[in-house]
């Protein structure tokens, strides 16, 4: 499957704090339950009013008085357990309901955007996840733009724009009528205007992402490919003293002095594609979001 085929992923606010955040990060359905404005359901079950002396009953009419006794007991005793534990996971859900609410604004939901918004965040998150997953990357060689802590708040500046250009589409779908009268197109002309922009506006930022992350992945593959030459190279002098001993014509010293180059024109391909992916993380900054 496409990649790009894939819903977004929750995105955080990552200027939260990390305890905040784990927790929002860890319930997404509480999330949608306070976007949506539901409430956690009560924990007591009125049915147990009428089941309960209805069984005592039932054991007191074929038992006698202490047998009831002792099963009122055992049940009172369940009952209690079973409500300590059941309000316990109500107390901990109603508390992260309650986060949720509190932190509203600080999260974006794939619900909160609208198909072609959710493909661009989509694509936006996986260049950044090529990014920080890189070799380059981990190895500080790209990282001129602090990439832990730049790309995710890009994201979040990215899935915040995209959930408001949404949630306007959709309030734009509502008001313009489909068949407008003759002559009244122009009036709503720089509405839909503004959203276009805005749509390129956010595509482009997502496409400067997509540079870099592209740009990186060449640079992970020249450094794979570095790394193995540096072992090689480390056994230079092996392999040009083994021509000299077998190859006693012209061809020894151009064989010679292909291994002592090479090494050099490998580093030289790195350093390129090292370069290039810092110059687009230059246009990511040059560019950024208003």
């Amino acid at each position: 499957m496409d990649p790009r085929a894939l819903p977004p992923r929750l995105v955080i606010d990552p200027s939260l704090s990390p305890d905040i955040s784990i927790q929002l990060r860890s319930s997404p359905h509480i999330l949608r339950m306070a976007r949506t404005g539901r409430q956690m359901s009560s924990s007591f079950n009125p049915v147990l009013l009428l089941v309960l002396p209805a069984l005592l009953m039932m054991i007191w009419a074929v038992t006698d008085t202490s047998g009831a006794i002792v099963a009122a007991l055992g049940m009172s005793l369940i009952a209690l357990l079973r409500w300590m534990a059941v309000d316990s996971t109500n107390r901990a859900a109603k508390k992260r309901l309650r986060l949720a609410s509190e932190y509203a604004a600080h999260y974006v939901l794939p619900e909160d955007l609208d198909h072609p918004c959710q493909m661009l965040l989509r694509r936006a998150q996986d260049a950044v996840d090529a990014i920080l997953n890189s070799q380059v990357n981990r190895a500080g060689l790209i990282d001129t733009i602090d990439n832990r802590v730049t790309l995710p708040e890009e994201v979040w500046q990215i899935a915040q724009r995209l959930a408001k250009l949404s949630s306007m589409h959709a309030e734009h779908g509502r008001l313009i009528p489909r068949d407008l009268p003759t002559g009244m197109e122009d009036a709503f002309k720089p509405y839909t205007t503004a959203l276009d922009a805005a749509w390129t506006s956010l595509s482009r930022r997502v496409r400067h992402l997509e540079k870099y992350a592209k740009q990186v992945v060449k640079a992970d593959k020249v450094f794979h490919a570095h790394r193995r030459l540096e072992a090689l190279a480390a056994r230079t002098p092996d392999y040009q003293q083994l021509i000299a001993e077998t190859v006693h014509d012209e061809r020894a010293r151009t064989h010679i002095k292909e291994l002592s180059d090479q090494a050099a024109h490998v580093r030289k391909l790195f350093e390129e594609s090292i370069f290039q992916a810092r110059q687009a993380a230059g246009e990511l900054i040059r560019a950024p979001l208003p």
